[in-house]
């Protein structure tokens, strides 16, 4: 799935001791998982909070940063 800001492969991975989602940046091939707890939290999270994870400038494209 993708827009014009992101292109992300999404599975569901039940290869670990409970099922969860793997996501895997496509640009970049960088992969993490998302166990039931941690997806909870994002539906559970203000609008305001999730803003700011979705800001890029905050850690995605400063130098230095993980990529």
């Amino acid at each position: 799935m993708g827009s014009e800001f992101a292109e992300v492969a999404v599975e569901v991975d039940a290869r670990g001791n409970s099922t969860r989602l793997r996501v895997t940046d496509l640009r970049t091939g960088r992969t993490r998982f998302f166990d039931a707890l941690e997806l909870e939290a994002l539906v559970w999270l203000p609008d305001g909070n999730l803003t700011q994870l979705l800001d890029p400038s905050a850690d995605r494209w400063k130098e230095g940063g993980t990529n």
